[in-house]
């Protein structure tokens, strides 16, 4: 019998190393990776990918999807964002059941968010969040870990909104040490960035230009410590979002080498942009929280992350559009905050960490796909080895290309990367052993996604070593 498909005579890499090989796929698995001496072997199928990376698909640990924030829902949908995913190289993606208001609880957000992913083009699983602590949160946090949600996400800014404060982190710490599971924490210190805030508003600066001096990297750092001691407090296993300093990073890279359970998540932006965007004509493109850093910290933070500090680089991906980003651009506290990015996530991010020679390759692979694959506990992911989803992304590294706005496939009319030409772009992306773009272009594969189920935290930090070195391994 044939087997369903063959990669053939590619460069396949993970994390723990490369090899040429053909890669067999049936069943939407991959079955085999065969030495790249080897005959190929029948398939009904043979992709041909000489001169070609072959990756497993890529993993986004953090995207906002169909969210509400205050006043501004983002202009996406489960639809819209999965194809922009898949069109990008990223063949799971991770979203948030976050509370829109006061009267909606956990469990309900994400009932909210499961009743939206039948549209999916691409597998999915969820973070919930606690914003007020009440007796019935453990109990609610108990059932989502009964539905494969074993992720809560924790802001410690946004009073008013999203915002946690220190005593429902705290519990909430607790609670996910008990319950086996992983805190994602956004960390900015909300006192100093509220008295920041008001005072440059006093004097008149709180337009978008003014963005970055109102979030202080010791808004960032502050935060970071502190959370870093409950964790230490409490045994719950962290996550911080979104660094966008080396200090913070280092911070959280010392206290996992001390025996704290921390993780630390950079995104594209951060180490392709520095804050002179907002000096120039377009500085509503960078409205995100945190904002983008000054050239020296951005180099430092790309420094960081080549060197293995930080564990996973993920979109934060947030699709409002001009119309929303320009109604209140001279004031940024009513101004809806985050970028477009899910289908940019990889030329980004390969453009800054693999070099012409593919030094690099497997430390970006591990941010890309199998580090967010482990730390979120999705078995049959972040891989190219057997038993894993058939979720392949080819590239020819040679291919250099502009970002165009108007390529791509993200639901709304803007990419703060647009005219940077970029390395990395996907050449062939296969979703459980599907083509769903190659040389034709992109086709739609339809409401084929799954609800992927987190295992326990501790138990996925025992599974074979095909993530980073540098993990913490549970004893």
């Amino acid at each position: 019998m044939n087997n369903d498909l063959v990669i053939a005579n590619g460069l396949v890499v993970n994390a723990t190393g490369r090899k040429h090989a053909h890669v067999v796929v049936n069943g939407g698995l991959v079955t085999e990776v065969i030495g790249g001496s080897a005959p190929v072997p029948e398939a009904d199928r043979v992709i041909d990918a000489t001169g070609l990376l072959v990756l497993p698909g890529g993993v986004d640990g953090h995207c906002h999807i169909a969210q509400q924030t205050g006043a501004y829902h983002s202009k996406d949908d489960y639809a819209t964002a999965t194809r922009a995913a898949l069109a990008g190289g990223t063949t799971t993606v991770l979203d948030f059941g976050i509370p829109a208001n006061a009267s909606q609880t956990p469990l309900q957000a994400a009932e909210y968010k499961l009743s939206l992913v039948d549209q999916a083009r691409c597998d999915v699983a969820l973070h919930a969040s606690v914003v007020a602590w009440d007796e019935s949160v453990p109990t609610q946090l108990e059932i989502m870990a009964d539905w494969g949600i074993r992720s809560v996400k924790l802001y410690a800014t946004n009073r008013g909104t999203t915002m946690a404060d220190p005593d429902t982190m705290i519990r909430v710490l607790h609670e996910m040490a008990r319950l086996d599971g992983l805190a994602y924490v956004h960390a900015e210190h909300d006192g100093i960035i509220v008295d920041c805030t008001e005072r440059h508003a006093a004097d008149g600066r709180i337009g978008i230009e003014h963005l970055p001096a109102t979030r202080p990297q010791l808004a960032e750092e502050a935060s970071v410590k502190e959370v870093l001691s409950m964790a230490e407090y409490t045994g719950a296993a962290v996550y911080f979002v979104h660094l966008s300093t080396p200090d913070a990073v280092d911070l959280v890279f010392a206290a996992k080498s001390q025996g704290v359970q921390a993780y630390s998540e950079t995104c594209p932006h951060y180490v392709a942009l520095d804050d002179s965007v907002y000096a120039g004509p377009l500085p509503e493109y960078y409205a995100c929280c945190p904002p983008m850093r000054d050239r020296e910290t951005m180099l430092a933070l790309r420094e960081s992350l080549n060197a293995g500090k930080i564990d996973t680089v993920a979109s934060d991906h947030s699709c409002y559009d001009l119309e929303q980003k320009r109604e209140h651009t001279e004031d940024i506290r009513l101004m809806p905050h985050g970028l477009p990015g899910v289908e940019t996530r990889l030329p980004v991010t390969f453009s800054h960490m693999v070099d012409e020679n593919l030094e690099g390759l497997e430390r970006f692979v591990s941010v890309f796909s199998t580090a967010p694959a482990r730390l979120n506990a999705l078995r049959g992911k972040g891989a190219i080895a057997p038993g894993f989803d058939a979720d392949v992304v080819l590239i020819d590294p040679t291919v250099r290309k502009q970002v165009a706005g108007a390529d791509l496939h993200m639901g709304t009319d803007f990419t703060p990367f647009e005219g940077i030409t970029l390395r990395g772009w996907p050449h062939t992306v296969l979703r459980s052993g599907t083509v769903v773009l190659d040389r034709k272009g992109f086709t739609d594969p339809g409401a084929v996604g799954r609800v992927l189920a987190q295992e326990p935290f501790s138990e996925a930090l025992r599974w074979p070593a095909l993530g980073a070195p540098h993990f913490q391994q549970v004893s």
